[in-house]
């Protein structure tokens, strides 16, 4: 009896795994739109550099301490070089002011490859890596660049209201603008931040770069970035940052930290510690 129901348990977890194979292969290779429902994700916040234990403690006379993040933000951004995006058939001038979504067709249609926007580096201002090659880090003043996820098909909803977001950042709600903002994580850290600044199409994440259609639709789609730097961080001290982004259909979770947020520890350090 007992082998009779292993049995009979064995074949009814295969026979679901074949079918769920089944079912997806069924779906037809046009059909984005199945795929996406399968696909969706959480709206995530990422930020560059990245470091494993989530941290970028530097020494500005020091260029061992960020020279890797330094390279790791000149490797990310070389597919945003100006020379990259000069195919008219395939990118397109957005502008530099936020605009609304761009409807580039339904993904079920026979459009084919649908056009990108275009994002300069110069948009991203002293954390570009134009004219600052060290991304602020020789002087004491980190850059961060960060980007959200891309999710088919999906429109970031601006906040309706600026009733949810902190007191500090509601001058930022603006029309077709996903707003950042980062402050102190830790309360004993109120005060030691300092200015931070915000720098890219309207310091957030406009519209007109949504939806994304796809990697086969929209291969040579670039995600908008906005750039982070703090100027007068406090010296010698290490300080836990978070960042978040604010819209009517952006969900935060305690399980994942990059869910419509992040958060990092920085610390400027101009002596031994």
């Amino acid at each position: 009896l007992f082998y009779f129901i292993l049995v009979i348990y064995l074949f009814l977890i295969l026979e679901e795994q074949i079918l769920s194979v089944l079912t997806t292969k069924s779906i037809p290779a046009n059909n984005t739109h199945q795929l996406y429902k399968q696909r969706c994700l959480p709206f995530g916040l990422t930020h560059y550099p990245r470091s494993d234990k989530a941290e970028l403690i530097i020494n500005p006379e020091d260029d061992d301490t960020y020279r890797t993040y330094i390279k790791a933000m000149k490797e990310f951004l070389e597919s945003y070089d100006t020379e990259k995006q000069g195919d008219l058939m395939t990118f397109e001038d957005c502008g530099d002011q936020p605009g609304k979504y761009k409807n580039r067709g339904d993904l079920e249609s026979d459009m084919g490859v649908r056009k990108a926007c275009q994002f300069s580096k110069s948009f991203l201002g002293p954390c570009s890596g134009i004219e600052d090659r060290n991304f602020g880090f020789s002087e004491g003043k980190p850059c961060l660049i960060v980007k959200l996820n891309r999710i088919v098909n999906f429109r970031p909803k601006p906040p309706a209201s600026n009733e949810s977001i902190p007191e500090e950042a509601k001058h930022k709600v603006q029309p077709n603008v996903i707003p950042i903002h980062c402050t102190n994580k830790k309360e004993e850290d109120a005060g030691k931040l300092g200015e931070v600044k915000y720098y890219g199409i309207g310091g957030g994440f406009p519209l007109q770069y949504y939806p994304y259609y796809g990697k086969r639709l929209h291969s040579h789609y670039l995600q908008p970035l906005v750039a982070i730097q703090f100027v007068n961080i406090s010296l010698n001290t290490e300080i836990r940052v978070e960042c978040k982004v604010f819209g009517e259909n952006i969900y935060y979770s305690d399980k994942d930290r990059y869910q419509g947020r992040f958060d990092v520890k920085i610390g400027v350090m101009t002596k031994s510690t």
